[in-house]
């Protein structure tokens, strides 16, 4: 098209608007607040994905957290109310019964759940904490930031040694941290007996049960010392990726109530905690978001687009003269409609553009401030430009479908009739 190279064109959009200033930037403060809806939603909406998966950063999403409580069903000759615990020799038994266990970690803890913590000492200073007892295949379900040394290993475990992995604030209490004391092969006195420190770790703020004030020890080691036989408190139990993890969670319960003769209705024998699931919920949920984030834009922009035509039949009418003018000078009808078409297409675009730019202003800033707040889940918050651009091509499209509607009209002006025109 010609018409875009002419600087007459230009400089008629440019008297057009200028003219029309107050009406034209209300206008254009509507396409423009439909885009920066849609940037600054959409962009806020990552933002808390990327926060939450780097909360879950480390987890085995795909795991159940089991736990024994009390039954509340007469069953089998048990009165109503007793005891259910978990044993280690369970574990065998339910990876044999359900294959779609890819594998299966027991804790034991000390300061958890309401329980009292274990007391901690070392050169003079003393304080109690959380004490857990751990297999090594448990980081591996909640990843550990490990900041000095390594986390437990099966000779550990094989090996019943009094060794501890230790949090940072415990760390931090008992060692100079301030001037970067190597803790490691250094002990802490724990219920009496001596253990050498081989780890450090740093929790994620806001993720998981443990945190900066637990310890971990082999759970071989933590039996021993609080006589647990082979009870355990709870399990974490991971599946295989292609495996229902709701499924795999029904059929655990149904496999340890048939062993404990616990009756199959009894709902409150075993408690659990379903990650997968609630991780899935999340995730629908941010789909949800997406998805809604993209139609309030859409349809705000829609809004703001139509407001355009409207401006511009009201343009063309107080420009009915200077068309029917134009017309007997000499200009064709597809010239008329294409002067329109391109002023709805300028203000469309120049509004989007400053809609966009105003949105991607916001997420800067809120990627700065929230960029070290570990216990708020948000990080990184990131536009898909292609997402954006496939907006910006809907958003001129619908301002040359809209500018249609003022143009016909510009074109169907009659020269000797707009002369005439006051």
């Amino acid at each position: 098209m010609n018409i875009l190279f002419k600087k007459d064109t230009w400089q008629e959009i440019y008297h057009s608007l200028r003219n029309n200033k107050l009406r034209t930037l209300l206008t254009m403060i509507g396409v423009a607040w439909g885009m920066f809806l849609y940037v600054s939603l959409l962009g806020a909406a990552k933002g808390m994905q990327n926060g939450f998966d780097k909360l879950f950063s480390g987890f085995a999403t795909n795991s159940i957290f089991m736990w024994g409580q009390n039954t509340n069903i007469p069953y089998a000759g048990f009165p109503k109310g007793r005891k259910v615990d978990l044993h280690l020799a369970d574990i065998e038994m339910l990876q044999k019964k359900i294959p779609d266990i890819d594998y299966i970690s027991p804790q034991n803890s000390r300061g958890n759940f309401g329980s009292p913590g274990e007391q901690m000492s070392r050169n003079g200073k003393t304080a109690t904490y959380t004490l857990t007892g751990d297999y090594p295949i448990g980081n591996k379900i909640s990843e550990k930031k490990l900041i000095y040394g390594r986390y437990l290993n099966d000779a550990d475990l094989s090996g019943n040694k009094n060794v501890v992995v230790i949090g940072e604030e415990i760390y931090k209490n008992f060692f100079d941290h301030k001037k970067n004391e190597n803790p490691l092969g250094k002990s802490i006195n724990i219920k009496g007996m001596f253990f050498n420190v081989i780890g450090v770790f740093r929790s994620k703020k806001g993720g998981g049960i443990e945190n900066d004030q637990t310890s971990y020890i082999p759970l071989s080691t933590y039996t021993k010392m609080y006589n647990d036989g082979d009870k355990v408190d709870f399990f974490a139990i991971v599946s295989k990726p292609d495996a229902g993890l709701t499924s795999v969670e029904e059929r655990v319960k149904t496999e340890m109530k048939k062993k404990y003769d616990i009756s199959p209705d009894d709902t409150n024998a075993y408690g659990s905690f379903n990650l997968g699931k609630e991780f899935a919920k999340f995730t629908g949920f941010m789909k949800g978001m997406q998805l809604l984030t993209i139609i309030v834009g859409t349809l705000t922009i829609l809004a703001g687009v139509i407001a355009i035509s409207n401006i511009l039949l009201i343009t063309v009418k107080e420009r009915t003269k200077e068309i029917g003018i134009r017309r007997a000078i000499g200009a064709k009808p597809t010239e008329v409609r294409n002067q329109i078409l391109l002023e709805s297409v300028v203000i469309t675009l120049t509004s989007g553009m400053l809609g966009f730019i105003f949105g991607i202003l916001l997420l800067m800033i809120l990627d700065i401030f929230t960029r070290n707040q570990d216990e708020f889940p948000f990080y990184n918050p990131t536009v898909d430009y292609t997402n954006v651009f496939s907006a910006m091509a809907v958003m001129v499209t619908l301002g040359l479908i809209v500018g249609m509607i003022p143009a016909q009209r510009a074109v169907k002006i009659r020269p000797i009739e707009a002369l005439r025109s006051e």
